[in-house]
């Protein structure tokens, strides 16, 4: 008897205690983003606390097993080499082309201020804050909005199926690029039993843009025409996803090993770049041009919306990469130094980029328009006598050797002269400035205007095989970052090894990266590049920003980084985050979407019998794959909020429910306690000991109800 008493007293407490815990867990139901800031601040204010506490649970943490960088220098190389990648060095000089010159670098700098440190800085701190990847940071600020962390992982995934690729062409022509002479410095004949011949498409393009489109991609006339597998490039991007897979395989310990050539090699190889170039002819030319400011231009808000799209990509914000390589930092670390110091390196990089591109497309410019001025000053010879008059021609022409100035002077004088009929002539003007606005960007200008350039060059093998070892690098580091989006959430959330989650990952992105190896692979890498990972990125960021500053609180945010930084950050970051950067971001989005409105998705494709490029539009169905690739990106957002929030809302209502049947059970209890009081002693003694029975049931009852609340409720959030 006194055994089930002791068995019985315990079970009340037992009882009492689960519906005290019970109690506060429906507590933050209610309000579930609240819960997920109050758990961030006490992590950090008391992680000793915290410990002990999902010690106590039986939980394991993973607080001082986390993997750490060796060192801080070694973090900042793997964030440099994750945001300086291929857009540096073949999108920005192509802006500054595009938007004025020097003028473009005005916007971008105030823009970089207002939007690419500020969010950079946002994203550094909140992965070094969790110490989790995107998932479970963003779950942890607010469960309702923990579908940013799942786009962020798609986006990332995305980005890096056809990033690799372009790692794999850069494989393709470092592995040709040790020959002599370059196998894209001539076009290529056709012998038969008539004679040898040029190859027509060679002869009507040039022998870079033959080498790309037929030999390297061996690309069809369209979209729609597969071609079936091109068999080299696809042992390329075998061999690029072999490299990131024995790189990512023990995680930041191997990947930290590479970053310090991936990340340091691209300037030895830009220093290089330069210096060879400014001695070369025309490489002035070319610098200057690039920075003569337009300044009217500026006025443009294209020019704005460029700029601010460049800082955005360029940062690698949204995918998960800097979240991840951030939450290996110690607590402690200064993120807001971390985050000045890469933001103004990513920037000088691209300066520095954009010096060699100019450079060398001076020298190019200077040697096509050298060409063009012999080959006119021929026709001009011939048409003295007859279409021209010999006392047209300025005394001091020396034919022998017409340099541009000469030839600018008499081709001024003779369209003068021939007014009407000058365009018969046929002559053109050979301005090296008109060569120069002919902007180039993406693989034209890496994989067929440096290319083309560099075949000009004394040993040009040598640095074709440095430049395309600089452009794998730079595509490296920043696919390092891609995969540790993706790799750190995965390993966070199911606490599988690390070897077999990369191992996995690279050999489902080789697989699917099939699609992109096909000769119409060259379209799909366009379409994801622009509908797959450019586009869903804003709706993510700008989401981030409002997480942050409007629902964890940017009070409550500062006090988190006063107590992880041991200082306050200055208080203009409160003003950005709360209202400049998240109204741009707003302002960016609504851009983009009209734009895309207004101008139906086309894409540049190259006609084999014409021998040039031409815009097409898409097919309906790679419409509805464009359409497809940003749902796909941007669902987690929405199916994510509206799952929580309706899981809140039906929890709440339990609660509701289960209180309300615990009071009607308390009224019951009473009203059969007043009724036992006129009845006997020893009846009152037995009734005493039956109204106890039911008044412990209807409290275990509300408690079984409300634990199996807590459950779901740990389980969602």
């Amino acid at each position: 008897m006194n055994i089930s008493k002791t068995i019985m007293s315990t079970d009340s407490q037992d009882l009492d205690n689960k519906v005290t815990v019970s109690k506060e867990v429906g507590l933050s139901i209610e309000d579930p983003c609240a819960d997920s800031l109050n758990e961030s601040s006490l992590a950090l204010s008391a992680p000793a606390e915290d410990a002990a506490h999902q010690a106590e649970e039986g939980t394991v943490t993973d607080e001082d097993e986390r993997p750490a960088w060796s060192s801080k220098f070694l973090y900042i190389l793997a964030q440099v080499g994750f945001s300086v990648g291929l857009g540096n060095v073949w999108r920005f000089p192509y802006l500054c082309q595009k938007n004025g010159g020097g003028a473009f670098l005005v916007p971008y700098v105030i823009l970089l201020l207002l939007i690419g440190i500020p969010l950079f800085f946002l994203e550094l701190a909140v992965g070094q804050l969790i110490r989790r990847g995107c998932i479970g940071v963003w779950n942890h600020i607010s469960p309702r909005l923990g579908g940013i962390g799942f786009a962020s992982f798609v986006a990332g995934f995305f980005a890096a199926l056809y990033y690799n690729v372009i790692v794999g062409w850069s494989i393709f022509y470092f592995t040709q690029s040790f020959q002599e002479p370059l196998p894209w410095k001539d076009c290529p004949l056709i012998t038969n039993a008539t004679g040898s011949y040029i190859v027509p498409e060679c002869e009507k393009s040039s022998a870079t843009t033959y080498y790309w489109y037929r030999e390297a991609l061996d690309i069809s006339d369209s979209i729609s025409e597969s071609g079936g597998l091109n068999w080299k490039m696809t042992l390329c991007l075998l061999g690029a996803w072999i490299i990131v897979c024995l790189s990512m395989m023990k995680g930041i310990q191997t990947s930290g090993k590479v970053v310090y050539f991936s990340s340091l090699f691209p300037y030895l190889v830009l220093f290089c770049f330069l210096v060879r170039a400014m001695l070369l002819e025309g490489s002035v030319d070319g610098i200057v041009h690039m920075f003569t400011p337009k300044i009217e231009i500026m006025l443009d808000p294209t020019v704005w919306r460029d700029a601010a799209i460049q800082i955005f990509f360029a940062l690698g914000l949204g995918c998960g990469g800097v979240i991840a390589f951030s939450s290996y930092n110690k607590k402690d670390n200064n993120c807001h130094s971390d985050a000045v110091l890469v933001s103004f390196i990513n920037f000088f990089t691209s300066i520095l980029a954009t010096l060699v591109v100019f450079a060398v497309l001076g020298f190019k410019a200077n040697i096509v328009t050298t060409k063009c001025v012999e080959l006119n000053t021929q026709k001009i010879v011939g048409y003295l006598g007859t279409e021209i008059s010999y006392d047209v021609i300025p005394p001091h022409i020396d034919f022998s050797k017409v340099s541009r100035e000469d030839y600018q002077q008499m081709i001024g004088v003779i369209r003068s002269v021939k007014e009407n009929d000058f365009s018969q002539l046929g002559l053109d003007s050979c301005d090296i400035t008109e060569e120069l606005n002919q902007g180039v960007q993406g693989t034209g200008l890496a994989f067929i205007a440096f290319t083309e350039a560099m075949t000009h060059f004394p040993g040009s093998p040598f640095w074709s095989v440095m430049f395309f070892l600089m452009l794998m690098s730079l595509g490296l580091g920043s696919m390092f970052g891609n995969m540790e989006g993706i790799i750190t959430p995965i390993v966070d959330t199911f606490k599988i090894r690390k070897e077999y989650i990369t191992v996995g990952c690279c050999i489902l992105s080789f697989f699917v990266g099939l699609m992109f190896v096909q000769r119409s692979g060259n379209y799909f890498v366009s379409m994801m590049d622009e509908y797959s990972a450019s586009l869903p990125l804003l709706p993510i960021v700008f989401l981030e920003n409002v997480a942050v500053a409007w629902i964890y609180g940017t009070d409550r945010f500062y006090e988190d980084l006063k107590e992880m930084l041991g200082f306050r950050p200055f208080r203009v970051y409160y003003y950005m985050w709360k209202y400049i950067t998240p109204l741009l971001l707003l302002a960016m989005l609504v851009a983009s979407l009209v734009q895309m409105g207004l101008a139906p998705p086309t894409y540049t494709a190259w006609i084999q019998e014409l021998a040039q490029e031409q815009s097409l539009s898409f097919p309906p169905w790679g419409l509805a794959v464009c359409i497809t690739l940003m749902v796909i990106a941007i669902l987690p957002l929405p199916v994510v909020f509206c799952l929580r929030y309706c899981n809140i809302k039906n929890k709440n209502a339990i609660m509701k429910e289960s209180a309300r049947h615990t009071r009607e059970e308390e009224e019951e209890g009473k009203a059969s306690s007043s009724m036992t009081s006129s009845s006997s002693s020893s009846s009152r003694k037995e009734s005493s000991s039956k109204h106890t029975d039911p008044e412990t049931n209807s409290h275990d009852s509300a408690n079984y109800v409300v634990v199996d609340i807590t459950e779901m409720t740990e389980s969602v959030v």
